[in-house]
């Protein structure tokens, strides 16, 4: 006898000021509030299905059997949605990307998202988009950004009940893209959630947290004037504040590969004789290279031909996590 299934899809996002550290680590509240963009055509797609004859839950990422922290994670979400269904039937959860994992490209994200809006209507619970970016966020913090669509905001709130994400802006309010420079597709070997229980062993975590709400406010301005200057100038700033942090942490946390800086300083070089790019690092080697859509063509062509750029993956701004 099942109980229920579901399938659902979201997108990962890219972070313009980025959440890195928590407060409470168990709960996932930040100890800052940051912005994002999803990203279209980059999607995770889970199926959840209670069924009274499963012995245990079972996780399946991209068609490999997950065991270990990965399935306690998901386990961790399927415990508070059968706690809010009244419920103890295991689970069996199978996921799939369209695009590289554990890469700095928020594959958990993505995730974590899918699996919080399928396990709840799999579950018969029919949450709204605020309770949902809530459930989402006890998986992967960033996931709660993934829930909403378009132009997001996640504010950092006090507890758990008002740490969540918004939408501020729809997918159509500004047509930008992020154009992926894939430097490697290799899993990460320390992962986020590692890495935000280091930082505030950073001498500089203070200090950019202290900023965060002055650059929030830039660039919610910035996406709302649709300028792409004022972005191009706090996106970097706050990344680069960021990988700051994570190389002065104990231990120190390298992400950044050859190509990484290659890209960087490419980037520049561009923007510089005119073309309207900037970038931006999540936790991993991998460059969001942001430009207004009418310059992908040049802007993909051009991270081709730098050395050590695998491939390209080029994106829109994207919707809301949805069910399919």
């Amino acid at each position: 006898m099942t109980t229920g299934t579901a399938t659902a899809q979201a997108h990962p996002n890219i972070a313009f000021i980025k959440y890195w550290g928590n407060k409470d680590q168990e709960l996932r509240i930040p100890v800052n509030g940051s912005l994002s963009m999803n990203l279209d055509g980059l999607f995770t797609q889970t199926t959840v299905t209670f069924n009274t004859f499963f012995p245990k839950d079972s996780l399946t990422l991209n068609n490999k059997p997950i065991t270990g922290a990965g399935l306690d994670r998901v386990t961790g979400i399927l415990d508070l949605v059968r706690q809010r269904a009244g419920m103890n039937t295991s689970a069996e959860v199978r996921s799939d990307n369209n695009f590289p994992t554990g890469t700095g490209i928020a594959s958990s994200a993505a995730a974590f998202a899918a699996l919080a809006l399928a396990a709840s209507t799999a579950a018969g619970l029919h949450l709204d988009e605020q309770q949902l970016s809530i459930l989402a966020r006890r998986g992967s913090g960033s996931a709660s950004r993934s829930i909403p669509g378009g132009f997001v905001e996640w504010q950092a709130g006090a507890d758990n009940d008002d740490s969540y994400a918004f939408s501020f802006a729809p997918a159509e309010h500004w047509n930008l893209a992020d154009c992926i420079a894939v430097i490697s597709s290799e899993h990460k070997p320390t992962i986020s959630s590692q890495g935000h229980t280091l930082a505030s062993t950073s001498p500089l975590q203070a200090a950019r947290i202290a900023d965060a709400p002055r650059r929030i406010d830039i660039c919610r301005q910035a996406i709302l004037n649709c300028d792409f200057e004022a972005l191009a100038a706090i996106v970097e700033l706050d990344s680069d504040m960021m990988h700051a942090v994570m190389m002065t942490s104990t231990p120190a946390l390298f992400y950044w590969r050859p190509a990484t800086l290659a890209v960087i300083q490419a980037v520049r070089d561009w923007r510089s004789e005119g073309l309207p790019v900037c970038y931006t690092i999540d936790a991993g080697p991998n460059v969001h290279v942001l430009c207004p859509q009418e310059y992908v063509e040049t802007t993909a062509n051009r991270l081709r031909t730098v050395d050590g750029v695998q491939e390209v993956l080029v994106s829109k701004t994207g919707g809301p996590a949805k069910l399919v």
